[in-house]
């Protein structure tokens, strides 16, 4: 049997001999820099940092290992680097690489078959966390690893400074399950940065390091008897304790390995962090403003709690800087409070409800076919459409009867809104909300007449970006959400005096007091302008405005769709716009700043010839202003062409001749006009023949009637007026069988020869 040892233990001082070998004729190997080593370090981390360089957002990236950031030596707690040094490599500041002591001492044990510390100094295990060749795997290193163990410790030794060395080691070392390098063991086992451990928690880390998955309470022994080498003088305190802690400290990684993600990361953005994040170590520095991140989501946690009884749980907040179009808050969810938390209500698609609004009647006054003065009739309409009729109602059920264009959009009245629409037809509005970056799915003739209402699905990046349009008088762009963007390009979209004008509506306390009343969430103490919204059902709720400097938007209601419980765009979004717009400006300590007036635009006195309003001065684009107002043709809007409706699929009947078959073109509210069909001009039958029937002129009749054989196919109906101007334009389509009828036709000839 003692042969048996001795001969083994031969075998082991023939390593060592052959390792001795190595030192003196080892070829050089390629060895990395420590600035390399330091830079090629990759974090198991995404982060995202504020404008001001300021964390906002760790994201774990690396599945299969969790590494923090590289933490200098500087930053390490004394008690770990002694207690490392104590325990791993007592001779660490005295060997050049390899500790022929310790060597010498691992032999003679393992000839006597009695147990040592080991030979392996730390500057031979950050070569084997180096070189992935010589690393150590589930079974014992090769010879042939271990002599080039020590032929690199010893090239570390000459280029690197010991600090180095320790630093690269603390770094690089892998703990327990996922856990790699020091930062992330302090931050998960203990909750706080390396600096702050003390000497227990630094005993249990180097613990952990001769046996990442040890039992507790093997980890608490080890870590026990290093902090008795550390002392000298044992007084029966050092472990009291302590394996109690240790069992609390490796619970945080969870069972069989596996590490529970936690940080003291703050998780201020993390829907734009998934957004911006790709890689791990990426460092992204984003336009947002942390503060403002921070207020924003306080404020609409608290407005959230507070309508907890309204069946609300989500909501989500933008806010853009006018000038740069930097995001500087971008809050996608309300955390906790939501049951679909990483749904980000900043691009979900939802319905606009009133927001559009501005942008109809911008586009209205654009046109000069009405100005802020002009008188809409609040009042029951009905308009058919290829699906049935069109009957839109008012939030409040009620109507108001003639008011302005002022009050109609301050006020958000539905069907004044309806009618505008019908004036400027839902495809060129649809065309002016493409412009401005909504990028609807359907096309105009698909929403129809609904659309001044907001049917179409928005998303609140889209939306507040629109506003920030208005803002600037008309000009659009993009928005930035990093500092490495490139700066955005303005490009006209709107007419800056119309922009203006509806800027000026949105921020009239009075035009509104007829929906909300003059004490409401939408005023502030500096000049703003802002629209709410409620889509259909309350399944939706916004708030979006700007002041001369910020757009902030805001949208709750719930991701899952499922409707509030009596909540408007006042009482909803609205308080929260109004809280974070106040904090804004606040903040910032800025002054009072009135948009200024384009040269386009001129200020008037008006008054109403029926008192329909007070008398007050209006603001009109050049050549559209008047001073007194009536109503004896803007009494009502009402739809040019009546039939056929937009989008209206009609099918020809097979049993009936195709000569014998009409489609009645009827419009009104046009004093004289002439039909248009793909292009070409329609003559009514008389007028071929010369007679002048009631049909050419709407003075004699106002439906503008004509009676058309239709053609399978899809059309364009235009109505010009008498100057051949497009006043109203439809699409539809015709399907039939047309040429089957022919075919009959000419087999029941075929038959009769």
């Amino acid at each position: 049997m003692d042969g048996e040892v001795k001969s083994t233990g031969l075998k082991r001082w023939t390593l060592g001999a052959a390792l001795l070998l190595a030192l003196a004729a080892g070829p050089a190997q390629a060895l990395q820099s420590f600035a390399d080593v330091q830079q090629e370090f990759r974090s198991s981390e995404a982060s995202l940092y504020d404008r001001k360089g300021q964390l906002l957002q760790q994201v774990r990236m690396n599945p299969n290992e969790r590494r923090l950031s590289w933490v200098a030596l500087e930053d390490v707690s004394p008690a770990l680097r002694n207690a490392l040094v104590a325990s791993e490599d007592r001779r660490f500041y005295q060997h050049s690489g390899v500790d022929w002591n310790a060597v010498a001492a691992a032999a003679w044990g393992n000839l006597w078959n009695t147990k040592t510390r080991g030979a392996s100094t730390i500057t031979m295990q950050l070569a084997g966390l180096l070189d992935d060749d010589l690393r150590r795997r589930t079974s014992p290193r090769s010879i042939g690893q271990k002599m080039s163990q020590v032929v690199v410790a010893q090239q570390l030794e000459r280029n690197w400074r010991k600090d180095q060395i320790l630093e690269a080691y603390l770094n690089l070392v892998s703990f327990r399950g996922e856990l790699v390098g020091i930062h992330a063991l302090s931050r998960v086992l203990f909750g706080k940065h390396p600096s702050g451990l003390s000497q227990r928690e630094a005993a249990i880390a180097v613990a952990l390091i001769r046996g990442p998955n040890a039992t507790p309470a093997r980890v608490a022994e080890r870590a026990c008897r290093i902090l008795q080498e550390q002392r000298k003088v044992y007084d029966g305190q050092e472990c009291k304790g302590l394996e109690d802690f240790t069992l609390l400290a490796l619970v945080r990684t969870g069972s069989n390995s596996e590490v529970i993600v936690t940080t003291s990361a703050p998780q201020l953005a993390p829907h734009l962090a998934r957004k911006l994040l790709r890689t791990p170590g990426q460092a992204v520095r984003s336009t947002l403003d942390a503060g403002v991140q921070r207020f924003a989501n306080d404020a609409l946690r608290r407005q959230l709690a507070a309508l907890v009884e309204r069946n609300i749980e989500d909501g989500a907040i933008v806010v853009l800087d006018n000038a740069s179009g930097d995001v500087l808050a971008w809050v996608g969810s309300s955390g906790s409070f939501s049951n679909a938390a990483n749904v980000d209500g900043v691009v979900a698609l939802r319905q606009a409800g009133s927001t559009l609004k501005p942008f109809l009647y911008e586009l209205a006054i654009e046109k000069k076919w009405m100005t802020a003065a002009s008188i809409l009739n609040d009042s029951a309409i009905n308009l058919p459409t290829a699906s049935g009729l069109y009957i839109p109602q008012n939030y409040d059920k009620q109507f108001k009867g003639l008011v302005s264009v002022r009050t109609a959009l301050a006020s958000s009245l539905n069907i004044p809104a309806v009618r505008t629409l019908v004036t400027v037809t839902p495809t060129t509005f649809f065309e002016r909300l493409q412009g401005l970056g909504f990028q609807l799915r359907e096309s105009g003739d698909y929403y129809g007449y609904s659309l001044a209402l907001g049917s179409a699905d928005v998303s609140l990046l889209a939306l507040s970006n629109a506003y920030r349009a208005l803002a600037n008088q008309g000009r659009y762009s993009g928005v930035r959400t990093t500092l490495a963007d490139p700066a955005v390009k303005m490009t006209k979209v709107m007419d800056s005096g119309a922009a203006f004008i509806i800027g000026d509506i949105l921020s009239d306390r009075s035009a509104r007091s007829r929906t909300f009343g003059l004490e409401n969430a939408l005023s502030t103490r500096v000049w703003s302008a802002v629209k709410t919204g409620t889509s259909k059902d309350m399944r939706d709720n916004w708030a979006v405005g700007y002041s001369d400097r910020y757009t902030v938007g805001v949208w709750v209601g719930n991701a899952s769709g499922l409707p509030m419980w009596d909540v408007s765009g006042v009482t909803g979004a609205a308080p929260v716009w109004q809280e974070v717009m106040q904090y804004l400006h606040t903040r910032d300590q800025l002054r009072q700043q009135v948009p200024q007036k384009p040269a386009s635009v001129v200020e008037q006195d008006i008054r109403y010839a029926d008192k329909i309003e007070a008398p007050r001065q209006e603001y009109f684009l050049a050549g559209t202003e008047q001073s007194l107002i009536t109503t004896a043709s803007s009494d009502d809007i009402s739809i040019a062409i009546r039939y056929p409706t937009p989008g209206m699929l009609v099918a020809l009947d097979p049993d009936i001749p195709p000569q014998r078959q009409r489609i009645r073109f009827a419009a009104d509210g046009l004093p004289s006009g002439v039909w248009r069909l793909d292009g070409k001009l329609l003559t009514p039958p008389a007028a071929k023949s010369g007679k002048k029937t009631s049909r050419q002129s709407a003075a004699s009749d106002p439906q503008l009637a004509f009676d058309w054989m239709p053609w399978p196919g899809r059309h364009v109906l235009e109505l010009l007026d008498h100057k051949m101007a497009v006043v109203d334009q439809v699409r539809f389509e015709v399907r039939g069988a047309v040429e089957n009828h022919a075919q009959q036709k000419t087999g029941r000839a075929r038959k009769n020869n």
